[in-house]
């Protein structure tokens, strides 16, 4: 490990990290960093808009009405941005993920802490963000952030919790010293599939939630479509190799809460949509930001079907968004399935018991 990417973990003070992404969430942690005291150089693809940024210190785009505070320097050079930082946060689009990390790959040093912010999955190949890490710069240490991070609430320092998952101690630690503050608390995990894996999972239910949403479902069917969405998701990323438990945390059942209830979420915005009428095409269009859900869904049918595990949501879901399935079709079809157990990854027990 070169000294230059060595994280200085003793005492507090200043560091100089990169934010890879100028999008909601990418702004959210910036705003957090430079609160905190950090240099942030942030990157992103539009000049114009990094330099509305540095004039006017907001991301009028993605975050209109919020000021950035402390030592936030906008850039379109990625490069250069790597090479100022200790530790990089990269908050990509996954369909962009792996052609950015590969084309700048040559300028990440050995050992610096790189991590990522993106809750989605590769099409080729079922690879999650931090597998496209260690694919394109092995020599980098690694790790994922997620959890309920809804950014619209971040950017207003409203309290919120999250996960930092990495193998590395000295990875999860440096993120917790970084991110860290009154308002945002970071806990740590070790289940790095499993934090992201349902982190990328939970944007299909969102969708599901908003539809319901949009349908005026009852609170009982709310909460039916969100348990059952967590013993899906949760069985499926077992059966990859997953902890269980991670799902019963902030990554898991948190996130999922926070997604499937709220109309901040991209995810549930374009599932109420889709409910209210309107075609996936336009659902997306009038969003205008990624919704994550909309390619993992088709990942996740693709996978579930080639690897057998059981999944009704995603596949009504799938009926609904990509083969013009009547939503009460649907609906009555998984009203009418069979009735399994209720809770997931426990030994059944006999009526005497």
């Amino acid at each position: 490990m070169s000294e230059n990417a060595t994280y200085r973990t003793a005492g507090a003070g200043p560091r100089d990290v990169a934010v890879l992404g100028g999008g909601s969430f990418g702004t959210a942690m910036a705003k957090v960093l430079g609160e905190n005291g950090h240099t942030v150089h942030f990157w992103m693809r539009d000049e114009e808009q990094a330099d509305d940024i540095r004039q006017n210190r907001i991301n009028k785009r993605y975050m209109p009405g919020i000021t950035l505070e402390g030592d936030i320097q906008p850039t379109t050079d990625l490069a250069d941005a790597v090479r100022k930082a200790e530790v990089v946060l990269v908050a990509i689009p996954s369909k962009a993920f792996r052609a950015v990390i590969r084309e700048n790959s040559q300028v990440f040093r050995d050992g610096q802490i790189v991590v990522s912010l993106t809750k989605g999955i590769e099409e080729h190949g079922f690879k999650l963000m931090s597998e496209i890490l260690q694919e394109e710069i092995p020599r980098c240490r690694t790790g994922v952030l997620s959890g309920p991070n809804l950014a619209g609430e971040i950017v207003n320092r409203e309290l919120t919790a999250t996960v930092i998952a990495a193998k590395d101690p000295d990875v999860r630690r440096a993120i917790q010293e970084l991110l860290g503050c009154e308002y945002f608390r970071v806990y740590a995990n070790v289940d790095v599939y499993g934090v992201e894996l349902a982190g990328a999972l939970k944007n299909i239910y969102a969708i599901v939630a908003g539809l319901a949403n949009a349908l005026e479902m009852g609170e009982n069917a709310k909460a039916m479509l969100i348990t059952r969405g967590l013993a899906e998701m949760s069985r499926f990323a077992v059966s990859l190799g997953a902890n269980p438990m991670t799902f019963m945390g902030l990554a898991g059942v948190g996130d999922l809460i926070a997604t499937c209830t709220s109309n901040k979420s991209r995810n549930f915005r374009v599932g109420y949509a889709v409910g209210k009428g309107k075609k996936l095409d336009e659902a997306a269009q009038e969003l205008g930001q990624v919704a994550e859900g909309i390619y993992t869904l088709k990942l996740v049918r693709e996978k579930s079907e080639a690897i057998g595990i059981y999944m009704p949501l995603v596949r009504g879901l799938y009926e609904i968004l990509y083969e013009g399935a009547s939503i009460n079709a649907v609906i009555n079809s998984l009203m009418m399935a069979v009735q399994n157990s209720d809770v997931e990854f426990i030994l059944p027990r006999t009526i005497s018991q």
